[in-house]
Formats: structure tokens, C-alpha cells, sequence
């Protein structure tokens, strides 16, 4: 892979409270995932995709406004991504 990742949409990772969760994805989403943690680990230092997850998440919800709309403060509460 030779495209340019000099800038990502996830940033290094915060630190935080973990609590375990088990999810199914498809191989094609774990092949993506696995070339996203290959870029953020070129940028930020090694990270497999599984400890990417949980941020992508985060960034998603922070950023959907029809979430913000309907849950109010609720959905700033994740507190991980601004």
C-alpha cells in the first residue's frame, strides 16, 4: 500500500475504562480494519484493530447528529472523542 496516511480521522488513543464486549464483523471489514491499524500504527505506534474499535465507535456517535438531536447530552457523555 503505497497511499498517503500522513492524516486519519482517529487520532492517538486516549487511555480509559474498559469494559469487555464481543462482536461478529465480516472478513472484509476485519481486512479494513486491519489496514486502518496498520496506518494509525505508522502515525502513533503499534495498536491492533480490535483496540481501534471502541474509538471508531466513540467518533461515530460524537459525530452523528441525528443521535445528538434525539439524546441530547447523552451523546456527549462518551467522553473519549470530541
Amino acid at each position: 500500500m503505497s497511499k498517503n496516511t500522513g492524516r486519519l480521522s482517529l487520532g492517538a488513543l486516549p487511555r480509559a475504562e474498559k469494559v469487555k464486549l464481543t462482536i461478529a464483523v465480516s472478513g472484509e471489514l476485519k481486512a479494513l480494519l486491519d489496514a486502518y491499524a496498520e496506518a494509525h500504527s505508522r502515525l502513533h505506534g503499534p495498536v491492533d484493530a480490535a483496540a481501534l474499535i471502541p474509538h471508531m465507535l466513540a467518533a461515530f456517535i460524537a459525530r452523528d447528529r441525528g443521535f445528538k438531536a434525539a439524546y441530547g447530552s447523552a451523546a456527549k457523555s462518551t467522553g473519549s472523542v470530541t
